[in-house]
């Protein structure tokens, strides 16, 4: 039975990744790539977890997932969702795009849930996911939470949702959004 749900989560995720290489505009990939996860119903460990492996890169101009879905090939987006997981156990699936003002005015015109943390405040010894996720989550995970960047830290938008197809179709949203108002994301 595991072994099932293992590979119905590999299915839902290639599905959504499919999905973004077609319709993604791939000025929404930040600088260090994106990726996009779905974590096994009660995931505990980063194993838990199904990301692509090496990322989503911009290669040519268009969106390229760079290697296959496989269990625990995202360590940042992991801690993310398992994080949020910890506050709603339905929430498995996240994904990180570019941050720009452009973007968070998108994510509202949509009606999106967004919030935010300060990576300048983050404690000594503790992760930035595992910190900035939670301190966004006490009040329920909000659809989106984004950080402005740090020293030496892109800044970034993380999206949140029951699975992978979800997170792809409002990444999907902003890419129509971007097109449609001519906001470059990033330059702005």
């Amino acid at each position: 039975m595991k072994d099932d749900t293992r590979e119905d989560i590999l299915k839902r995720l290639r599905s959504a990744v499919e999905m973004l290489s077609a319709g993604m505009d791939v000025r929404l990939i930040p600088e260090v790539g994106s990726n996009i996860v779905y974590a096994l119903p009660g995931a505990k460990e980063v194993s838990d977890v199904a990301g692509v492996l090496g990322r989503i890169v911009r290669m040519a101009g268009r969106v390229h997932p760079v290697g296959d879905m496989a269990f625990g090939a995202s360590d940042h987006m992991a801690r993310a969702v398992l994080t949020a997981m910890r506050f709603d156990p339905g929430i498995r699936s996240a994904a990180n795009i570019r941050f720009s003002e452009g973007i968070l005015s998108i994510l509202e015109g949509l009606m999106l849930e967004v919030r935010s943390f300060d990576r300048g405040r983050e404690p000594a010894g503790i992760k930035t996911m595992d910190w900035g996720v939670a301190a966004c989550c006490r009040d329920g995970v909000p659809d989106a939470i984004y950080d402005r960047g740090a020293m030496g830290k892109e800044p970034m938008i993380r999206l949140f949702g029951e699975d992978p197809v979800q997170v792809a179709e409002n990444i999907i949203k902003i890419s129509t959004r971007i097109k449609d108002t001519h906001i470059v994301a990033g330059t702005d």
